[in-house]
């Protein structure tokens, strides 16, 4: 239960570590890896601005919070110049040369064994710590610990993986940033269908979705990221050989850029501790499982 709880507050911290640096609150420094961003560039400013304003509108329990903020960023960034206006309508782009490009005799190669797996791993697992992080946030984990129809959302993920390489996309997956939408209020997959339905207009009307910029978005996930790390409250803090996982979870999925990995070394860390605890009824046929395959692909695919 634990390292579940830890999926979701290591996925909010994640969201937060991208908040941040698309914002530019923090950046890249040679002497200390990361520092704070500079507040006199006028984007890095909005950014931290728009998360201010979300933050008061939220405390006001103003509805649609995080849209209003992401709309006065983006009007702020056109009226200051920082945003072009690029009309309002378009024609969608032409698939032709993407559509169907699929070289399926190239990947059955030997050689691309160890690719395929690296991507099955990091898909699986970055899907499943993500929707663990969202459905916590949207309170549609039972007390065991399970997921509502956690089978359906894999499904569904997986069959728009496939669907989305036949039309030559990225990846078609679940996305942390989902989290932003739960928290407007969204629970049902009516949500998603809604939200995909605007995103087929919005192909039509892309001048206008190209212009939110990237630092309007940004306070949207840092505050969504506090929100999820809620979860935290419920870590069974009594117990070390529980409670050192976790927190190794926690930190890890921000500071590797990588939801896979922070749960890999979250779990091997568990059974280990368990093992050096002489607590191995705890471990359960699944950890276990999860532990092989997790120190296999650091083994053999890193």
């Amino acid at each position: 239960m634990n390292l579940r709880i830890a999926m979701g507050a290591g996925v909010g911290l994640f969201v937060g570590f991208i908040g941040l640096k698309t914002g530019g609150i923090i950046i890249q420094n040679e002497a200390t890896f990361l520092s704070l961003g500079n507040f006199k560039d006028i984007e890095t400013l909005l950014a931290a601005l728009g998360f201010l304003l979300i933050l008061v509108l939220a405390v006001r329990k103003v509805v649609g919070a995080i849209i209003i903020g992401v709309m006065v960023i983006t009007i702020s960034g056109l009226l200051l110049g920082l945003i072009q206006f690029n009309g309002i309508v378009s024609s969608p782009p032409d698939l032709k040369p993407i559509l169907l490009k699929l070289d399926i005799l190239g990947a059955i190669d030997v050689a691309m064994i160890s690719v395929i797996i690296s991507f099955l791993f990091v898909n699986l697992f970055d899907t499943a710590g993500t929707l663990l992080g969202v459905a916590s946030r949207a309170n549609l984990i039972e007390d065991s610990g399970k997921i509502v129809n956690l089978d359906k959302a894999l499904k569904a993920d997986s069959t728009a993986s496939v669907a989305g390489s036949f039309l030559g996309c990225s990846p078609v997956t679940s996305y942390v940033e989902s989290s932003a939408g739960v928290e407007a209020g969204g629970r049902t997959g009516l949500t998603a269908v809604i939200i995909g339905t605007f995103f087929l207009i919005a192909i039509f009307f892309s001048p206008i979705a190209s212009m939110v910029p990237s630092y309007a978005t940004a306070g949207a996930l840092v505050y969504v990221a506090i929100l999820m790390l809620g979860g935290m409250e419920r870590l069974d803090w009594s117990d070390s050989t529980e409670l050192l996982p976790a927190l190794i979870m926690i930190i890890m999925i921000p500071l590797t850029f990588s939801i896979a990995n922070g749960i890999a070394i979250g779990f091997i860390s568990y059974v280990v501790l368990k093992l050096a605890a002489r607590k191995t009824l705890d471990i359960s046929m699944g950890a276990w499982f999860l532990f092989l395959i997790f120190v296999l692909k650091f083994i053999l695919l890193d």
